[in-house]
């Protein structure tokens, strides 16, 4: 009985395997080589036709420091990190509070409003918020038509104003995506919790940040780091919002990135994959002192 029962076992472990090798093959030969390759492509120099060793081999990782462009896009990619990230994991937590009250009416119709942004292609809400910012747009027109402005201004070609439209269009796009979340783990904390606290002469404020606050730790921790990992590579906002201008005061580092690869004359394909491998590590660290912040074990 035992050895048959090792027989079954042995089958099952083995049929388990022959149904993950093919997403093992698929997942070695489409992400993890890829992974490999550009890593010993980033020691090397040349255009992609005559690439050769670097010298030294560490010249494409050095070169990043010295690139002032490369340093203006991380300042312009974490200056929408540290903007955007905080705001908009509190509007969602806000969202969220709002859309669970048991209470509220429609509460469904809510819901689908906030979140259908996320179903938005990311092509598309780029062109509409360009089309909305534009000189002779439809805020200008608002803000022109109730005198809060005197004439059109250029807000996608003045440096500040083209980051602020960056960060409300991220704001709008990815707020009810991050609100799901929130909402999730609320719906799973018993209202019971909250009954007690009413009785034991909790306020609203008390009871958010005592009880809702600590139950949802593990999922601000995760939208957290889903967060800073989206921001630290975003890309369309930057190619199809503001074209990374005007001259190069809103590009982020994975536009560079691109550029370097298949946006200007000639592929610098080494140098790319150095840099992609340093926002590889810069979320990796992010993602890292997250965990342990959030990680209350003792």
């Amino acid at each position: 009985m035992n050895k048959r029962h090792k027989g079954i076992q042995a089958k099952q472990e083995r049929a388990g395997w022959i149904y993950l090798m093919p997403a093992t093959i698929l997942l070695v030969v489409m992400s993890f080589y890829p992974i490999i390759q550009a890593f010993i492509t980033s020691f090397r120099t040349g255009p992609s036709s005559r690439m050769k060793w670097a010298s030294p081999l560490i010249w494409n990782y050095t070169r990043m420091f010295q690139d002032k462009l490369f340093i203006r896009s991380v300042s312009n990619t974490f200056l929408y990190l540290l903007i955007q990230v905080p705001i908009m994991l509190v509007l969602a937590m806000v969202l969220a509070q709002m859309l669970n009250d048991k209470d509220l009416k429609f509460k469904g119709f809510f819901r689908t409003c906030v979140f259908l942004p996320c179903a938005t292609s990311l092509v598309s809400y780029s062109l509409i918020f360009k089309s909305l910012f534009a000189t002779q747009g439809l805020m200008n027109h608002i803000l022109t038509g109730l005198g809060i402005l005197k004439e059109n201004y250029n807000f996608l070609g003045t440096p500040g104003s083209a980051k602020a439209v960056i960060i409300i269009a991220l704001l709008w796009r990815w707020t009810g995506y991050n609100m799901v979340f929130y909402l999730a783990g609320l719906q799973g904390i018993e209202y019971s919790v909250y009954e007690a606290a009413k009785i034991d002469g909790a306020n609203s404020w008390q009871t958010f940040w005592d009880i809702t606050v600590p139950l949802l730790r593990p999922t601000i921790i995760m939208t957290f780091i889903m967060s800073i990992n989206g921001t630290l590579q975003l890309f369309d906002e930057s190619v199809n919002l503001t074209s990374g201008g005007p001259a190069n005061s809103t590009i982020t580092m994975s536009h560079y990135i691109y550029n370097n690869s298949f946006g200007q004359g000639v592929a610098n394909f080494g140098y790319a994959s150095a840099m992609s491998f340093f926002v590889f590590v810069l979320v990796a660290v992010l993602a890292f002192i997250n965990l342990k912040v959030g990680d209350t074990r003792d």
